[in-house]
């Protein structure tokens, strides 16, 4: 978890020198278990191919290889997903919120998952309809939800699936305190088959807090 705004300074001190070489060596920067599983198979698979004695036919491998691609694919598509675009305005704490339904949010279990992840911060909410104003409500948390049908790893069927979530806190004014996002923004983003509390309590989080 990072800090959207920070006013970092220098103070920390660097590692030294050799033992940095060192751990460079031994770090396989931004490849994965499967994606080393993938690329072991097709060299395997490319060293047989160029023998003429090999008795094991490159077809399994091949097959092991598209295997390894798959399950790398999937546990992307599965991985728990991160907040972004977060602006976070310093302001008081407070521990009551107002959620503003959105009757356009097709996403059944939108307004639950949003009051769990409230109260696993401190903060609890009560739902109101968006042309209700309840006098007592001093901060409202507004959203916004995208959803499509597709079909997911290692399934046959079209599911509906949460592609974006847009968080906003604001004062009963209209002053924003915060905001936050939830974005599928490629075909096998982050988490795109993640539920849909694993997608918000970040966002929540984010919004909450001013860290994604």
């Amino acid at each position: 978890m990072r800090p959207v705004h920070s006013l970092g300074g220098h103070g920390a001190a660097a590692a030294p020198q050799q033992r940095d070489r060192r751990d460079r060596r031994h770090r396989p920067y931004g490849v994965s278990g499967a994606g080393l599983l993938l690329a072991l198979a097709l060299a395997v698979m490319m060293v047989l191919s160029l023998s003429g004695c090999s008795i094991i036919s490159p077809a399994p491998l091949w097959e092991a290889a598209k295997g390894a691609a798959t399950v790398a694919t999937g546990s992307l598509s599965i991985a728990t997903p991160d907040a972004s675009n977060t602006v976070y305005h310093l302001h008081p704490t407070f521990k009551e919120v107002c959620i503003e339904y959105n009757p356009q949010a097709e996403v059944p279990d939108m307004v639950p998952v949003l009051q769990r992840a409230l109260r696993d911060h401190g903060v609890e909410s009560r739902v109101y309809d968006r042309f209700a104003v309840p006098p007592d409500c001093d901060v409202w948390l507004r959203y916004v939800a995208e959803v499509e049908w597709a079909v997911p790893v290692f399934e046959d069927q079209y599911k509906l699936n949460v592609s974006a979530v847009s968080l906003k806190l604001q004062r009963a004014g209209g002053v924003v305190l915060s905001s936050s996002d939830y974005r599928n923004n490629n075909f096998m983003g982050r988490g795109k088959w993640a539920s849909t509390s694993d997608k918000l309590k970040p966002v929540v989080s984010a919004l909450l807090t001013g860290f994604q």
